[in-house]
């Protein structure tokens, strides 16, 4: 007997829920751009490319400022040069007159302020020092001079140099020089003398000879240093100072004949060592070279 014939077969029983479709799968890297080496990282071939050049040349600020503080440099050390030069010739030139007038030794100095260079072109000078070596001054032996001159107008014609506004001196003369001036100008005295002793306590100055003794007194009469006799004493007796006064008149008249610009005695005081004396001219009128040939180089 036949059986009824077999059914459909069953079917399979269901599966999972499908899935969300698969990613595609990854590109190839993208190549370095063009110029970039292969394999460094963007930030290095950045640091390797070529940073764009600065402006140069005068539109630069910074060379500006170099250029200007180079050639402000150049000037000043020019500038210096030149009034340092210049100085050493105006000490020369006024060095020379000035050993010239007192036949000694001078050195010269220009202060500091105004500049020279300042003064030169305006011809007008000041503060200017003189100092001698203190051998002589002229016939004087043993005297130093320590001037100071200001206000000097080079603007001369044909009978002056020019004008010296005002000039102070202090002279200073030892008691040797003393001694030494009188024995070659008073050869009368000098030859007596055998020494100079000066005494502050009443300004007298003792001129101490083999056979007696001058007490003198500086003083400034006329404007000029002189020598009064106070005492005089020889061989135990005081003698008249009459016939001692009039050889030492002679002998200070001729030291102040031998200043030159109208220099003319202030005051004088006495020291252990010597004489000290102030010494002024003002508006004096500077020589020409036929008058004077020590100011020829002014």
């Amino acid at each position: 007997m036949t059986g009824p014939p077999p059914g459909p077969p069953a079917a399979p029983p269901p599966g999972p829920p499908p899935g969300p479709p698969a990613a595609p799968p990854p590109s190839p890297p993208a190549g370095p751009p063009p110029g970039q080496p292969p394999g460094l990282p963007p930030t290095e071939v950045a640091a390797q490319q070529p940073k764009p050049e600065r402006p140069r040349g005068l539109a630069d600020p910074l060379s500006i400022l170099l250029i200007v503080i180079i050639v402000a440099a150049l000037a000043a050390a020019g500038l210096i040069g030149t009034e340092i030069y210049a100085r050493h010739i105006a000490n020369g030139k006024v060095a020379s007159a000035a050993e010239c007038v007192t036949e000694d030794a001078a050195t010269v100095s220009f202060g500091v302020m105004p500049p020279f260079l300042w003064q030169h072109m305006n011809g007008h000078y000041d503060n200017i020092t003189i100092v001698t070596a203190g051998n002589q001054i002229k016939s004087a032996k043993g005297m130093r001079a320590d001037v100071t001159i200001n206000d000097v107008d080079l603007t001369g014609d044909a009978n002056s140099k020019g004008t010296i506004g005002a000039l102070d001196a202090t002279i200073t003369w030892t008691s040797d020089g003393i001694q030494k001036t009188i024995q070659d100008s008073i050869p009368l005295v000098g030859s007596l003398l055998s020494g100079v002793k000066t005494n502050p306590s009443d300004g007298t100055v003792a001129l101490n000879g083999t056979f007696g003794d001058i007490v003198a007194k500086p003083q400034v009469t006329n404007n000029k240093l002189t020598l009064q006799v106070v005492s005089l004493s020889g061989l135990g007796f005081v003698l008249p100072t009459e016939s001692v006064q009039p050889i030492l008149d002679r002998f200070t008249d001729k030291l102040a004949s031998d200043l030159p610009l109208g220099i003319h005695a202030d005051s004088v005081q006495l020291t252990d060592t010597g004489v000290v004396g102030r010494f002024s001219t003002q508006n004096a009128r500077i020589p020409s070279q036929s008058q004077d040939p020590c100011f020829a180089n002014l």
